[in-house]
């Protein structure tokens, strides 16, 4: 039996199912490139100004500060994402719309650690409030376009262009500052673009535009839209996230570190600091005591180092990261530790963490992009 046409006509066969499947995936890729002007059509009815008020009593001058930002409509029942830094623990929140309409605000939720926060403003008597489509922050890749709205100095509705420089960029590398990977983008962004939306090519919120960092040119930082998403029924449903509190902050060290010091160390994450009254100060957990900087990094050595966590080893972020992934309010942490050249075992029960000073006071290398000049939190506190 001859089998040559059959295999002609095979190779025909794919040749024309591959141009299908490629003409078809170059017709989605094109319906992803909407012109900047139509995107902002759409995008910017739903694209809110956020004027929040707040006072210290514990001032004589100049006690009440004026916060401007931006946040965005995800739902016609008047659900708004922005940041926490510009509603968290603000007496007053007042939105304006597209349209001019100025409106009440409550505060439904905030966790200050990842900077997220959602708000509900009046629904409309009549008709409906425009609303931006959440896109995936996951399908985003290193040089794709992407646009930022919002009211940077107050100049609402402004709209800038930029590309994603990086992605998973995490400042510094520490225990939650791993479960935020952000987005790094070049798009100009100024104070009082906070919690606006960073958009794709098709219009949809792929982050929330929160930091820039300070002393450099053109580089933000977006909360990806999908931890938003992830965090948004907790937050909805406690008005908070509930965390399980370790009581202690540090950062990670490698070999490098140890190679470079010649001393005593092991790979892990290093204790720079306990909290007080937390359940690490019960175990008597040890912190640092010996300032250093290397390379530009500042440590606190002299504290425990943590090589596992309920037997998961802590040579990487990744695995440390892991091992948090897994603690629950409630439970017990079973730590090695290396202290003063030998490992110890600790073990203690994990309550809820409480809300702490440093989640809205701290500072980082990051600067919020509120329209005042209030020093980000750490991102990073457990």
């Amino acid at each position: 039996m001859n089998t040559r046409p059959l295999t002609r006509m095979a190779h025909a066969f794919l040749l024309c199912l591959t141009l299908v499947l490629f003409t078809s995936a170059c017709a989605e890729a094109q319906s992803c490139q909407e012109p900047a002007t139509t995107i902002y059509e759409k995008a910017s009815p739903a694209v809110i100004y956020i004027h929040a008020i707040s006072i210290n009593p514990y001032r004589q001058a100049e006690r009440v500060e004026h916060i401007v930002g931006s946040g965005f409509i995800i739902d016609s029942e008047g659900l708004v994402l922005t940041n926490s830094h510009v509603a968290f623990g603000r007496q007053s929140l007042s939105v304006k719309l597209d349209d001019g309409t100025v409106l009440p605000a409550h505060l439904l939720g905030a966790d200050p650690i990842f900077d997220i926060a959602v708000l509900q403003i009046p629904k409309p008597q009549n008709g409906l409030l425009p609303t931006v489509k959440l896109g995936d922050s996951d399908q985003l890749r290193v040089g794709e376009e992407v646009l930022a709205l919002g009211n940077p100095l107050g100049l609402d509705q402004s709209l800038t262009r930029g590309i994603v420089s990086a992605m998973n960029r995490i400042l510094p590398p520490t225990f939650f500052s791993l479960q935020e990977p952000l987005i790094q983008v070049d798009t100009p962004i100024n104070h009082g673009n906070s919690g606006g939306p960073l958009l794709n090519r098709c219009g949809e919120v792929v982050g929330i535009t929160t930091a820039v960092i300070s002393n450099a040119q053109n580089i933000g930082l977006v909360i990806p839209i999908n931890l938003a998403k992830a965090v948004l029924p907790e937050l909805l449903k406690q008005g908070h996230l509930i965390r399980p509190w370790l009581g202690f902050h540090g950062q990670f060290i490698d070999d490098n570190l140890k190679n470079i010091l010649r001393i005593p160390l092991r790979t892990g994450f290093l204790v720079e600091v306990i909290e007080p009254g937390s359940p690490a100060e019960q175990a008597k957990l040890q912190g640092g005591d010996l300032e250093m900087t290397i390379a530009g990094n500042d440590f606190l050595l002299g504290g425990d180092i943590i090589i596992a966590m309920n037997g998961k080893t802590f040579n990487t972020p990744e695995n440390i990261a892991a091992a948090i992934k897994d603690l629950k309010v409630g439970g017990e942490v079973d730590l090695t530790i290396f202290r003063e050249g030998k490992p110890l075992q600790v073990k203690y029960k994990l309550p809820e963490r409480p809300q702490l000073p440093a989640d809205v006071s701290g500072q980082s290398a990051a600067v919020p992009v509120s329209s005042h000049q209030l020093k980000v939190k750490p991102l990073f506190r457990f």
